[in-house]
């Protein structure tokens, strides 16, 4: 059975199928923040999104992380590496990419096991 989470008319912000939980990109609600504060809303909206399906960041196996600027990169990953839990990072790709509001500087995708 496919749960589905806070759905809407255009998409699920989180399904849920063979116990894997597959997370919609998430952004900041604040876009005014910088990226080190746009990247810890983010990362808490993931943690209460796998909070929901009884997962957590120990049991993410796959980030897709989507940069406005890629100069933003090392001050991401120093709010990314305080987040995740060491020796158990997930395999992760990181690229530029231009994203819906030019005011979100960045974008995260995850997958988790249950």
């Amino acid at each position: 059975m496919i749960q589905r989470y806070e759905t809407g008319p255009r998409m699920s912000e989180m399904t849920v199928y063979n116990g894997v939980a597959y997370l919609a990109g998430q952004v900041a609600d604040d876009a005014s923040a910088d990226i080190a504060g746009q990247t810890q809303q983010v990362l808490a909206q993931i943690d209460a999104l796998l909070a929901q399906a009884g997962s957590d960041k120990s049991k993410i196996l796959r980030a897709q992380i989507f940069l406005a600027d890629i100069a933003d990169f090392d001050a991401m990953n120093a709010v990314w590496e305080k987040w995740v839990v060491p020796g158990q990072t997930p395999a992760r790709a990181t690229v530029q990419a231009p994203l819906a509001n030019p005011d979100w500087k960045v974008e995260i995708v995850v997958t988790a096991a249950v």
